[in-house]
C-alpha cells in the first residue's frame, strides 16, 4: 500500500516540479525601442553588450538607456536565464563588481511591465525587455527571447 507521504514525493513532487519549470520556460520575451528608434533589430549578441553594460550605445552610435523589470521579479529572473544564463542574483553579483570598479551601471530599474513600456515609448533612447504577449504599438521589437 502506498502512503500518503510516497505519494507526495513519488507522485505529487514530480508534477509540480515539471509544473513550474514549463511555466518558467514558457515566457518569450521582446526585447522593445521606442518605435522612433532608427534600429529594427539587434542580435543576441548586441543585447547582451547593451545589458551587462559593455556598450553605452546601440550599434549606430546612438545612446541606450537599458531599462529593467524589477527586482526579485519571475520575468526578470527568466529574462536573464535566457540571455545570459545567469540568475538573478548572479547578475546581481556581477554589476556590484562592475559598481566597484566604476566602469558600468546596471539598466534603470522599473516597477511594471507598464512602468517599462511607458518609459520605452517616451524615450528614444530607451530598451527594455517585456513578455511577447504584453508587446503594444507604442514601441518595436527587435529581438525575440524564447
Amino acid at each position: 500500500m502506498i502512503s500518503a507521504r510516497n505519494l507526495t514525493l513519488n507522485v505529487m513532487l514530480p508534477l509540480c516540479l515539471l509544473f513550474v519549470s514549463s511555466y518558467a520556460q514558457s515566457t518569450e520575451f521582446a526585447v522593445v525601442v521606442n518605435k522612433n528608434n532608427a534600429i529594427n533589430s539587434l542580435s543576441k549578441r548586441e543585447i547582451i553588450d547593451i545589458y551587462m553594460g559593455r556598450y553605452l550605445t546601440f550599434p549606430d552610435g546612438e545612446t541606450s538607456q537599458p531599462f529593467d523589470l524589477p527586482a526579485q521579479s519571475a520575468l526578470k529572473n527568466d529574462f536573464y536565464l535566457k540571455l545570459v544564463n545567469k540568475d538573478e542574483q548572479k547578475i546581481n553579483a556581477y554589476w556590484a563588481r562592475l559598481l566597484f570598479s566604476g566602469r558600468a551601471k546596471p539598466p534603470s530599474p522599473s516597477a511594471s511591465v507598464k512602468d517599462a513600456l511607458n518609459k520605452i515609448a517616451s524615450s528614444p533612447f530607451a530598451i527594455g525587455y517585456i513578455p511577447l504577449s504584453q508587446v503594444t504599438d507604442a514601441v518595436k521589437v527587435v529581438y525575440t527571447v524564447d
